[in-house]
């Protein structure tokens, strides 16, 4: 990082400390050559700023000049008094009050050649930084470290936002297409690699062209680092692929899951990307910390302990956050079932729940859809479990005839008495909700019950009906 400390030990400029002796540690990011007389507007933070003042007609014109560079946050001020007959006194006191380091230039000293060699010690400030970030993450490949590290080379505050975090900076992000975005108050750099979810490198401040090189280089170096653990993860989640096998192939599974070191109650989520391989990295990103996640693929499945602490609003909070990053989404659609809260002794039955609601998922229309599977009616996962064959019979075994009254006269009675069970068995509001009179939803029921042999306003009769029904869905 090129600071005023160093500006002052370029060879050949002999520059001179007039004002601001303790404030030599500033950062400088860039040179600005400046006659005016409030050049404000035109100052950015972080700028050392060149006058041959020009601007200065009496005592007193310092101030305003002077002020207006504390404001843009200026590095420091280097002036040269060959037009002024040496530097004027109000313009020391003026940066003394306003805490400007002010920098005489010699009076047979040139601007071009100030220029010259400040620019060049930016560039080579910034390519040595480039060079020590590179070898920071030789080092230690860690994320926090190189962002450590880049803190003190860039001189602005640098972190990472992941974008499965819903955050005003994600939506600015978004907004942009996706690339790098310069604000005053904060500068975003997608990090670089092919991830499911990607990151983005925040860096508090407009960034001048040095510090944007750097940038791009840590942007890229913490990709790699990502990549990399990444890597060990999957490596360490390899351990969950026996379990899943295990329930897959029914045999029992507590050896395997004693490997994976979950213990107690559990979730199981199953995610499905269409058009990719991303689940794997959607579910990495998005569970709890301490899930394991297994591999690559269009589908992949996920275990987490909960003891209690699960949070009961991830569903939903998943479905905002994939939402509203959706343009980035490397697929066409994503979706995800999740089971109850399950002990060990039913693991497989709440992979069976997972499955279902990720079926159900899949029947809703949206891009995302993460389905818990509370959502999934009892009737629903007891009959997914049969072969189709045998739902298929059980369908004609008991609606039978309404189905061939309904094709052989053109009526629709089978819809009626489904939406008559499902507004549970209330003619009024059956009869709301298929627009009809309630005499005539009565009427229509009392016909069903005939061709049924059954009396669709007992209860037990109504559930093996609805069973029927819901096993042609």
């Amino acid at each position: 990082m090129t600071t005023v400390k160093t500006l002052l030990a370029l060879p050949g400029l002999r520059l001179r400390v007039r004002a601001g002796t303790a404030l030599l540690d500033r950062p400088v990011s860039r040179i600005y050559v400046t006659e005016l007389s409030d050049p404000g507007r035109y100052v950015s933070a972080g700028e050392l700023v060149l006058s041959g003042l020009l601007w200065w007609r009496g005592p007193g014109d310092s101030e305003a000049f002077v002020a207006a560079l504390a404001k843009a946050g200026a590095a420091a001020l280097a002036a040269s008094g060959a037009d002024s007959d040496g530097i004027p006194e109000d313009l020391v006191e003026a940066c003394t009050r306003q805490g400007i380091p002010l920098l005489e230039v010699p009076a047979d000293l040139s601007f071009s050649v100030v220029t010259e060699r400040v620019v060049l010690a930016l560039a080579a400030a910034a390519e040595g930084a480039r060079k020590r970030l590179l070898s920071a993450a030789t080092e230690d490949s860690s994320v926090e470290a190189l962002l450590e590290r880049a803190r003190g080379e860039i001189g602005l505050p640098c972190w990472v936002v992941p974008v499965g975090t819903p955050s005003d900076l994600v939506r600015r992000f978004v907004a942009a297409g996706g690339r790098s975005l310069e604000a005053d108050d904060v500068s975003l750099r997608p990090v670089g690699g092919r991830h499911a979810l990607p990151w983005l490198l925040a860096i508090g401040g407009r960034l001048t062209a040095a510090q944007a090189e750097i940038a791009e280089e840590l942007a890229g170096l913490i990709g790699l680092a990502r990549t990399r653990a990444d890597e060990v993860r999957a490596v360490t989640d390899r351990v969950l692929e026996p379990l899943l096998a295990a329930l897959d192939e029914g045999s029992d599974p507590h050896a395997a899951l004693t490997a994976t070191g979950l213990r107690g109650d559990l979730r199981v989520v199953v995610a499905r990307t269409e058009g990719s391989e991303a689940a794997r990295g959607i579910l990495t990103e998005l569970m709890p910390p301490g899930a394991l996640v297994g591999p690559a693929g269009e589908t992949t499945w996920a275990l987490a302990e909960d003891d209690g602490e699960w949070p009961e609003d991830w569903p939903a909070t998943v479905t905002d956050t994939l939402t509203g990053v959706e343009s980035l989404l490397p697929c066409r659609r994503v979706l995800i079932g999740v089971s109850d809260r399950s002990p060990v002794s039913v693991l497989r039955g709440a992979k069976e729940v997972a499955h279902y609601a990720l079926a159900a998922a899949a029947e809703r229309p949206g891009t995302i859809e993460v389905v818990p599977g509370g959502e999934i009616g009892m009737h629903r996962l007891l009959l997914a479990g049969a072969p189709d064959d045998l739902r298929a019979a059980l369908r004609r075994r008991v609606l039978g005839p309404l189905l061939n009254y309904d094709a052989e006269q053109g009526t629709d009675l089978v819809h009626t008495v489904r939406v008559f069970l499902e507004c549970s068995g209330s003619p009024t509001r059956a009869a709301r909700a298929l627009h009809v009179h309630v005499n005539t939803l009565r009427y229509r029921i009392g016909r069903a019950s005939e061709l049924l042999g059954t009396d669709l306003t007992e209860f037990t009769e109504q559930l093996d009906v609805y069973l029927a029904l819901s096993a042609g869905s």
